[in-house]
């Protein structure tokens, strides 16, 4: 125990030891405060968005919350299982659906589908059987979507 006289010095250590575990907690409910922001402005969207979208999605909502803060954030979210890493160029995009699908990147409009197409396991026993050990695989298609064929065909067609 602490001494009671207030003047010791191993009271001041004390107490500057309460002051920074309050201060670190304070910081960790921060930043699961933050953390969750992040979570909820991800669910329910479709564009598969960068951190660097989010973060100024987040910013125009009114959100004090860092570029770093919001990548921090993205990374712990997908260790626990909590969204997915699509790993495109040039940056990293983030999915809230987090069951095996696959996915479209459009190499033009540099937007990114779910595709509605039945999640194929028999891949990962097909590798299994060339002697690595398989958790799970990602697709991804490349190409052009719906909306940039029918800019690009117009463009032709009209020139």
């Amino acid at each position: 125990l602490p001494p009671s006289d207030p003047d010791s010095s191993l009271s001041h250590l004390t107490t500057a030891y309460e002051v920074a575990i309050m201060r670190i907690t304070i910081m960790s409910r921060q930043e699961k405060g933050k953390r969750a922001r992040v979570l909820k402005e991800l669910q329910g969207r479709k564009d598969h968005p960068t951190a660097e979208e989010l973060y100024l999605s987040l910013r125009k909502k009114g959100e004090a919350i860092s570029l770093a803060t919001v990548y921090r954030a993205l990374r712990s979210l997908a260790a626990e299982g909590q969204v997915t890493t699509l790993p495109l160029a040039p940056a990293d995009r983030f999915d809230p659906t987090t069951r095996p699908h696959y996915h479209f990147h459009c190499q033009k409009c540099n937007r990114v589908f779910d595709l509605d197409l039945p999640y194929k396991p028999e891949l990962d026993h097909t590798i299994e059987r060339l002697g690595f050990s398989v958790h799970h695989h990602t697709l991804v298609f490349h190409g052009l979507c719906p909306a940039c064929q029918k800019r690009r065909n117009h463009g032709e067609s009209s020139a």
